[in-house]
């Protein structure tokens, strides 16, 4: 369908129910790569980038299972930091995984993403936001091979020519939330899903203020669960 025609001059009422956000659901679920042990999400979307995201963590080791718009996610026996093509191509989303997988594992190696065809969305503020945290980026057969020894924070400029990034932001967010030290993420998206995924950090013991701001101001904590002190 290319095309929806609505005419207007009718009263609304009655009610529906609004499910959860697959924009706030998806880095969501990839920033679980970075927990020491298992969380639940409530209110899940049954779409299908929820299911290949899914498939992607249980790709890299994370058991993952399906009730009732619920998901229990465990990374604890993951240990894959190989996000292959046939995965990553069918969505965007799934460049997320890039932050977190390097922020536990100190590496990841992420298939170039595809999904929708929206204008012109690189992924080069990802790279630069990892790379000021310490990150050493090179591409090598179609594929982000980032490695860090320690990520430490930094102030970090999230502009771009098509204004700021959604995933960009989240993916530097996850990785920050584990760094050595402040990081500031000047310019960053404000969408309401970044807001969630940081709310969603705080939960496990991150530290970040500026939900909702261009200014987002991270730090970091040694880990992340569900039981923190």
């Amino acid at each position: 369908m290319d095309m929806l025609k609505v005419q207007g001059g009718r009263q609304l009422s009655g009610r529906a129910r609004v499910d959860g956000s697959k924009n706030a659901t998806l880095p969501i679920m990839a920033t679980a790569l970075a927990v020491d042990g298992p969380v639940k999400l409530n209110n899940v979307p049954n779409l299908v980038d929820v299911r290949t995201m899914t498939q992607l963590l249980r790709s890299l080791g994370s058991e993952v299972s399906a009730s009732d718009g619920c998901l229990d996610i465990d990374t604890r026996a993951a240990d894959g930091v190989v996000a292959e093509y046939d995965l990553v191509r069918r969505m965007r989303a799934s460049v997320c995984v890039l932050g977190p997988l390097l922020a536990r594992f100190g590496a990841a190696r992420v298939s170039l993403p595809g999904g929708c065809n929206i204008g012109h969305r690189p992924i080069d503020l990802h790279l630069r936001g990892l790379e000021a945290l310490g990150a050493d980026i090179r591409m090598s057969g179609g594929y982000i091979v980032a490695e860090a020894g320690t990520l430490r924070g930094a102030d970090i400029q999230l502009d771009g020519p098509n204004g700021s990034s959604v995933t960009a932001t989240c993916n530097v967010m996850a990785a920050a939330a584990l760094a050595e030290g402040r990081t500031v993420i000047h310019c960053a998206a404000m969408e309401p899903e970044v807001a969630s995924l940081a709310v969603f950090l705080n939960e496990l013991g991150a530290d970040i203020q500026g939900l909702g701001t261009s200014e987002i101001e991270i730090n970091g904590v040694q880990r992340l669960s569900l039981i923190h002190i």
